[in-house]
Protein backbone atom coordinates (compact mmCIF):
# COMPACT_ATOMS: atom_id res chain seq x y z
CA UNK A 1 0.00 0.00 0.00
CA UNK A 2 1.40 3.64 -0.53
CA UNK A 3 2.11 5.41 2.29
CA UNK A 4 -0.22 8.39 3.17
CA UNK A 5 2.94 10.94 1.92
CA UNK A 6 3.27 9.58 -1.13
CA UNK A 7 -0.26 9.33 -1.63
CA UNK A 8 -1.00 13.02 -1.08
CA UNK A 9 2.15 13.54 -3.09
CA UNK A 10 0.67 11.64 -6.13
CA UNK A 11 -2.24 14.07 -5.83
CA UNK A 12 -0.92 17.25 -6.35
CA UNK A 13 -1.76 18.39 -3.16
CA UNK A 14 -5.25 17.60 -4.03
CA UNK A 15 -6.18 16.55 -0.42
CA UNK A 16 -5.77 20.08 1.68
CA UNK A 17 -5.02 19.60 5.46
CA UNK A 18 -4.77 21.72 8.21
CA UNK A 19 -1.14 23.13 9.39
CA UNK A 20 0.02 21.11 12.52
CA UNK A 21 0.47 23.19 15.73
CA UNK A 22 4.16 24.35 16.71
CA UNK A 23 5.85 21.27 18.59
CA UNK A 24 7.28 23.68 20.90
CA UNK A 25 5.52 26.66 22.98
CA UNK A 26 8.91 28.74 22.63
CA UNK A 27 8.73 28.54 18.88
CA UNK A 28 8.10 32.93 18.12
CA UNK A 29 5.73 33.46 15.44
CA UNK A 30 7.92 34.83 12.88
CA UNK A 31 11.79 35.01 12.33
CA UNK A 32 14.42 37.64 12.88
CA UNK A 33 13.77 38.65 9.04
CA UNK A 34 9.95 39.25 9.87
CA UNK A 35 8.93 36.04 8.12
CA UNK A 36 6.11 33.69 9.28
CA UNK A 37 7.18 30.43 10.89
CA UNK A 38 4.49 28.16 9.17
CA UNK A 39 4.29 24.40 9.83
CA UNK A 40 3.81 21.37 7.54
CA UNK A 41 2.96 17.53 8.80
CA UNK A 42 5.20 15.06 7.59
CA UNK A 43 4.96 11.50 8.81
CA UNK A 44 2.88 12.61 11.84
CA UNK A 45 5.68 15.23 12.37
CA UNK A 46 4.93 19.10 12.67
CA UNK A 47 8.36 20.93 10.05
CA UNK A 48 9.10 24.63 10.78
CA UNK A 49 9.22 26.44 7.66
CA UNK A 50 9.38 30.01 5.81
CA UNK A 51 8.85 31.36 2.47
CA UNK A 52 9.80 34.96 1.48
CA UNK A 53 7.09 35.33 -1.80
CA UNK A 54 8.21 37.75 -4.26
CA UNK A 55 6.14 40.59 -5.50
CA UNK A 56 6.54 40.02 -8.82
CA UNK A 57 6.87 36.08 -9.45
CA UNK A 58 9.78 34.57 -12.13
CA UNK A 59 8.32 30.88 -11.64
CA UNK A 60 11.31 29.72 -9.87
CA UNK A 61 11.37 28.41 -6.47
CA UNK A 62 14.59 27.83 -4.40
CA UNK A 63 14.81 25.11 -1.19
CA UNK A 64 17.94 26.11 1.04
CA UNK A 65 18.85 23.61 3.42
CA UNK A 66 20.60 24.32 6.74
CA UNK A 67 24.03 22.40 8.17
CA UNK A 68 24.72 20.61 11.41
CA UNK A 69 22.73 22.03 14.56
CA UNK A 70 21.25 24.94 13.14
CA UNK A 71 18.27 25.32 11.49
CA UNK A 72 16.27 27.83 8.87
CA UNK A 73 16.68 30.85 10.35
CA UNK A 74 20.36 30.54 9.19
CA UNK A 75 19.32 31.78 5.67
CA UNK A 76 17.68 34.62 7.21
CA UNK A 77 19.86 37.10 5.22
CA UNK A 78 19.42 34.91 1.58
CA UNK A 79 15.40 34.74 1.73
CA UNK A 80 14.42 37.67 0.98
CA UNK A 81 17.24 38.38 -1.28
CA UNK A 82 15.83 36.11 -3.39
CA UNK A 83 12.48 37.02 -3.46
CA UNK A 84 13.14 40.52 -4.26
CA UNK A 85 14.84 39.09 -7.77
CA UNK A 86 11.61 37.25 -8.34
CA UNK A 87 12.67 33.57 -6.55
CA UNK A 88 9.76 31.59 -4.56
CA UNK A 89 12.42 30.98 -1.39
CA UNK A 90 12.11 28.80 1.03
CA UNK A 91 13.76 27.39 4.41
CA UNK A 92 12.88 24.15 5.92
CA UNK A 93 14.28 22.90 9.33
CA UNK A 94 15.21 19.22 8.61
CA UNK A 95 13.38 16.85 11.49
CA UNK A 96 15.42 17.22 14.73
CA UNK A 97 16.76 20.14 13.64
CA UNK A 98 15.75 23.97 14.76
CA UNK A 99 11.56 24.18 15.76
CA UNK A 100 10.47 21.17 14.36
CA UNK A 101 9.65 17.81 15.93
CA UNK A 102 12.78 15.80 17.87
CA UNK A 103 11.44 12.37 18.74
CA UNK A 104 13.98 10.12 20.28
CA UNK A 105 16.15 8.65 18.58
CA UNK A 106 15.63 5.38 18.74
CA UNK A 107 11.92 5.35 19.77
CA UNK A 108 8.91 3.40 17.83
CA UNK A 109 7.86 6.78 16.50
CA UNK A 110 11.44 7.46 15.21
CA UNK A 111 12.22 4.29 14.00
CA UNK A 112 8.62 4.15 11.66
CA UNK A 113 9.80 7.41 10.00
CA UNK A 114 13.79 5.76 8.89
CA UNK A 115 14.10 6.88 5.22
CA UNK A 116 16.88 4.00 5.77
CA UNK A 117 13.31 1.45 5.90
CA UNK A 118 12.88 -0.03 2.68
CA UNK A 119 16.65 0.79 1.61
CA UNK A 120 18.12 -2.47 2.85
CA UNK A 121 19.62 -3.56 0.02
CA UNK A 122 21.00 -0.33 -1.24
CA UNK A 123 22.25 0.13 2.19
CA UNK A 124 24.31 -3.52 1.94
CA UNK A 125 25.51 -3.21 -1.59
CA UNK A 126 27.18 0.57 -0.47
CA UNK A 127 28.81 -1.39 2.15
CA UNK A 128 31.48 -1.96 -0.58
CA UNK A 129 32.35 1.35 -2.36
CA UNK A 130 33.87 -1.03 -4.87
CA UNK A 131 35.78 1.53 -6.52
CA UNK A 132 34.89 4.70 -5.89
CA UNK A 133 37.48 7.66 -5.82
CA UNK A 134 36.56 10.24 -2.71
CA UNK A 135 39.10 13.22 -2.68
CA UNK A 136 41.67 14.40 0.14
CA UNK A 137 42.52 17.60 1.82
CA UNK A 138 44.88 18.64 -0.69
CA UNK A 139 43.00 17.87 -4.05
CA UNK A 140 44.61 14.15 -4.70
CA UNK A 141 42.31 11.62 -4.83
CA UNK A 142 41.97 8.07 -3.07
CA UNK A 143 39.55 4.97 -3.53
CA UNK A 144 38.13 3.38 -0.68
CA UNK A 145 37.05 -0.42 -0.57
CA UNK A 146 34.82 -0.45 2.66
CA UNK A 147 32.84 1.68 4.48
CA UNK A 148 29.50 1.17 6.84
CA UNK A 149 25.96 3.26 5.28
CA UNK A 150 23.28 2.63 7.70
CA UNK A 151 23.54 4.68 10.66
CA UNK A 152 25.78 2.91 13.69
CA UNK A 153 22.75 3.13 16.53
CA UNK A 154 20.79 1.08 15.23
CA UNK A 155 16.89 2.27 14.01
CA UNK A 156 17.97 5.90 14.42
CA UNK A 157 15.47 8.14 12.11
CA UNK A 158 18.55 11.12 11.99
CA UNK A 159 20.38 9.92 8.99
CA UNK A 160 20.72 11.79 5.48
CA UNK A 161 17.93 9.41 3.85
CA UNK A 162 15.29 11.15 6.07
CA UNK A 163 16.42 14.32 5.42
CA UNK A 164 16.47 13.69 2.03
CA UNK A 165 12.91 11.95 1.71
CA UNK A 166 11.71 14.55 3.91
CA UNK A 167 13.15 17.54 1.34
CA UNK A 168 11.76 15.55 -2.04
CA UNK A 169 7.86 15.51 0.03
CA UNK A 170 8.35 19.19 0.91
CA UNK A 171 9.02 19.86 -2.84
CA UNK A 172 6.58 17.76 -3.72
CA UNK A 173 3.55 18.89 -1.32
CA UNK A 174 4.28 22.24 -0.55
CA UNK A 175 6.36 24.05 -2.90
CA UNK A 176 4.26 22.16 -5.74
CA UNK A 177 6.74 22.37 -8.32
CA UNK A 178 10.20 21.65 -9.33
CA UNK A 179 12.48 23.74 -7.69
CA UNK A 180 16.57 24.45 -7.19
CA UNK A 181 18.58 23.14 -3.62
CA UNK A 182 20.91 25.38 -1.91
CA UNK A 183 22.48 23.63 0.60
CA UNK A 184 24.95 24.68 3.47
CA UNK A 185 27.59 22.27 5.05
CA UNK A 186 26.79 19.15 5.77
CA UNK A 187 23.12 19.75 4.65
CA UNK A 188 24.79 19.18 1.15
CA UNK A 189 24.52 15.92 1.98
CA UNK A 190 20.35 15.51 2.82
CA UNK A 191 20.17 18.07 -0.56
CA UNK A 192 22.34 15.40 -3.03
CA UNK A 193 20.81 12.71 -1.89
CA UNK A 194 16.94 14.02 -2.44
CA UNK A 195 18.73 15.38 -5.94
CA UNK A 196 19.71 11.40 -6.28
CA UNK A 197 16.38 10.07 -5.30
CA UNK A 198 14.35 12.30 -7.45
CA UNK A 199 16.25 14.31 -9.89
CA UNK A 200 12.93 15.13 -11.29
CA UNK A 201 11.71 17.04 -8.15
CA UNK A 202 14.83 19.71 -8.23
CA UNK A 203 16.20 21.64 -11.06
CA UNK A 204 19.54 22.22 -10.04
CA UNK A 205 22.27 21.87 -6.45
CA UNK A 206 24.35 24.68 -5.09
CA UNK A 207 26.22 24.02 -1.98
CA UNK A 208 27.96 26.29 0.10
CA UNK A 209 31.26 24.92 2.29
CA UNK A 210 30.24 21.37 1.65
CA UNK A 211 31.26 18.93 4.54
CA UNK A 212 33.63 16.45 3.89
CA UNK A 213 32.53 14.49 6.80
CA UNK A 214 36.04 14.18 8.61
CA UNK A 215 34.59 11.61 11.42
CA UNK A 216 32.51 9.29 9.07
CA UNK A 217 34.56 5.70 8.92
CA UNK A 218 35.78 5.96 5.23
CA UNK A 219 37.42 9.53 6.52
CA UNK A 220 38.95 9.05 9.48
CA UNK A 221 42.07 6.83 9.95
CA UNK A 222 40.74 3.29 11.25
CA UNK A 223 42.90 2.88 14.38
CA UNK A 224 40.65 5.88 15.66
CA UNK A 225 37.67 4.65 15.20
CA UNK A 226 36.94 2.34 17.88
CA UNK A 227 37.71 5.17 20.09
CA UNK A 228 35.83 7.49 17.79
CA UNK A 229 32.39 5.22 18.61
CA UNK A 230 33.51 4.85 22.48
CA UNK A 231 33.52 8.80 23.33
CA UNK A 232 30.25 8.60 21.04
CA UNK A 233 28.43 5.53 23.17
CA UNK A 234 29.94 7.50 26.51
CA UNK A 235 27.81 10.90 24.93
CA UNK A 236 24.86 9.61 23.96
CA UNK A 237 24.45 8.23 27.45
CA UNK A 238 25.85 10.47 29.96
CA UNK A 239 26.58 13.84 27.59
CA UNK A 240 23.88 15.58 29.37
CA UNK A 241 25.86 17.68 31.86
CA UNK A 242 28.62 18.51 29.12
CA UNK A 243 25.52 19.70 26.95
CA UNK A 244 23.99 21.73 29.56
CA UNK A 245 27.22 23.24 30.58
CA UNK A 246 27.93 24.45 26.53
CA UNK A 247 24.42 25.53 25.50
CA UNK A 248 25.33 28.72 27.11
CA UNK A 249 25.06 32.45 25.24
CA UNK A 250 28.62 33.28 25.77
CA UNK A 251 29.59 29.27 24.89
CA UNK A 252 28.06 29.34 21.84
CA UNK A 253 29.52 32.37 20.44
CA UNK A 254 32.81 31.52 21.62
CA UNK A 255 31.87 28.67 19.66
CA UNK A 256 31.16 30.41 16.65
CA UNK A 257 34.13 32.39 16.09
CA UNK A 258 35.97 29.08 15.04
CA UNK A 259 33.73 28.60 11.78
CA UNK A 260 33.13 32.56 11.22
CA UNK A 261 36.14 34.34 9.68
CA UNK A 262 33.83 37.62 10.19
CA UNK A 263 33.57 38.20 13.63
CA UNK A 264 30.92 41.16 13.48
CA UNK A 265 28.47 38.08 11.24
CA UNK A 266 28.73 36.41 15.43
CA UNK A 267 25.67 38.76 16.92
CA UNK A 268 23.24 38.10 19.66
CA UNK A 269 20.55 37.35 16.76
CA UNK A 270 22.80 34.64 15.93
CA UNK A 271 23.22 32.99 19.03
CA UNK A 272 19.83 33.43 19.89
CA UNK A 273 18.29 31.96 16.60
CA UNK A 274 20.87 29.31 16.83
CA UNK A 275 20.45 28.45 20.42
CA UNK A 276 17.04 28.62 21.29
CA UNK A 277 15.75 25.82 19.91
CA UNK A 278 18.71 23.83 21.08
CA UNK A 279 17.05 23.96 24.36
CA UNK A 280 13.95 22.19 23.48
CA UNK A 281 13.26 18.73 24.81
CA UNK A 282 14.87 16.39 23.15
CA UNK A 283 17.78 18.27 21.42
CA UNK A 284 20.24 17.24 23.11
CA UNK A 285 19.36 13.25 22.34
CA UNK A 286 19.38 14.25 18.69
CA UNK A 287 22.86 16.29 19.03
CA UNK A 288 24.58 13.22 20.48
CA UNK A 289 22.80 10.78 17.95
CA UNK A 290 24.24 12.95 14.91
CA UNK A 291 27.44 13.06 16.16
CA UNK A 292 27.39 9.37 16.43
CA UNK A 293 26.69 9.08 12.84
CA UNK A 294 30.15 8.22 11.25
CA UNK A 295 28.18 6.55 8.29
CA UNK A 296 26.53 7.15 5.59
CA UNK A 297 26.86 8.76 1.80
CA UNK A 298 29.83 10.79 1.23
CA UNK A 299 29.42 13.99 -0.88
CA UNK A 300 32.22 12.54 -4.11
CA UNK A 301 30.32 9.43 -3.83
CA UNK A 302 27.17 11.27 -4.56
CA UNK A 303 28.09 13.47 -7.04
CA UNK A 304 29.31 10.36 -9.04
CA UNK A 305 25.81 8.99 -9.29
CA UNK A 306 24.36 8.44 -12.55
CA UNK A 307 20.95 9.88 -11.36
CA UNK A 308 22.71 13.52 -11.07
CA UNK A 309 23.53 13.71 -14.57
CA UNK A 310 21.06 15.61 -15.51
CA UNK A 311 21.31 18.19 -12.02
CA UNK A 312 23.50 21.15 -12.50
CA UNK A 313 25.97 21.33 -9.75
CA UNK A 314 27.38 24.41 -8.40
CA UNK A 315 29.95 24.95 -5.22
CA UNK A 316 31.21 28.12 -3.25
CA UNK A 317 33.32 28.30 0.00
CA UNK A 318 34.88 30.86 2.17
CA UNK A 319 38.91 30.92 1.85
CA UNK A 320 39.10 31.24 5.65
CA UNK A 321 37.11 28.09 5.89
CA UNK A 322 39.13 26.13 8.91
CA UNK A 323 36.69 23.30 8.13
CA UNK A 324 36.43 23.02 4.60
CA UNK A 325 39.49 22.46 2.83
CA UNK A 326 39.87 24.59 -0.12
CA UNK A 327 42.07 22.34 -2.65
CA UNK A 328 39.30 19.49 -1.73
CA UNK A 329 36.43 21.69 -3.08
CA UNK A 330 38.03 22.67 -6.09
CA UNK A 331 38.39 19.15 -7.24
CA UNK A 332 35.02 18.99 -7.35
CA UNK A 333 34.95 20.16 -10.40
CA UNK A 334 36.70 16.98 -11.71
CA UNK A 335 33.36 15.18 -11.23
CA UNK A 336 30.77 15.16 -13.57
CA UNK A 337 27.51 17.16 -12.60
CA UNK A 338 29.86 20.05 -10.75
CA UNK A 339 30.04 23.04 -13.45
CA UNK A 340 31.62 25.75 -11.29
CA UNK A 341 33.46 26.01 -7.79
CA UNK A 342 33.93 29.26 -6.56
CA UNK A 343 35.48 30.83 -3.50
CA UNK A 344 35.12 34.01 -1.57
CA UNK A 345 38.15 35.95 0.52
CA UNK A 346 38.27 36.43 3.98
CA UNK A 347 34.91 34.37 4.53
CA UNK A 348 34.50 31.22 6.97
CA UNK A 349 32.28 28.46 6.61
CA UNK A 350 28.61 29.87 6.73
CA UNK A 351 29.58 32.42 3.94
CA UNK A 352 25.86 33.29 3.48
CA UNK A 353 26.02 34.73 6.70
CA UNK A 354 29.13 35.70 7.08
CA UNK A 355 29.30 37.89 3.62
CA UNK A 356 25.51 37.84 2.08
CA UNK A 357 26.43 40.78 -0.44
CA UNK A 358 28.71 37.95 -2.02
CA UNK A 359 26.79 34.89 -1.42
CA UNK A 360 23.37 36.03 -2.72
CA UNK A 361 24.52 37.62 -5.74
CA UNK A 362 26.40 34.13 -6.73
CA UNK A 363 23.14 32.04 -5.80
CA UNK A 364 20.68 34.26 -8.37
CA UNK A 365 23.37 33.82 -10.89
CA UNK A 366 22.86 29.83 -10.27
CA UNK A 367 19.01 30.10 -10.98
CA UNK A 368 19.80 32.57 -13.58
CA UNK A 369 21.98 29.53 -15.26
CA UNK A 370 18.68 27.26 -14.48
CA UNK A 371 16.83 29.23 -16.67
CA UNK A 372 19.30 28.62 -19.69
Amino acid sequence: MMPRWRLLAALGGAVALAPPPAPFAAAPARSPAGLENQYWSWRGQAIRYQVAEPASPNGQAALLVHGLFVNADHWRKTLKALADAGVTAYAVDLLGCGWSSKPHPTSDEARALSGENGRETELAESDDFGDVLLGTAAGGSRRVSFVRKPHPVDGSAYNFYTWAEQLADFADEVVGRECALVANSIGTISALQAAIDRPDAFSGLLTVSPNFRELHSAEAPPLVMPAVRAVQKLLREKGRPLFDFLAKPKTVKEILLEPYAVSNAVTDELVDVLLSPLLTEGAADVVFDTLSYSAGPLPEEQLQHPSLATVPVWACYGLSDPWTPAARVEALKKLPPVERVASFPGVGHCPHDEAPELVNPFVLEFLERLRD
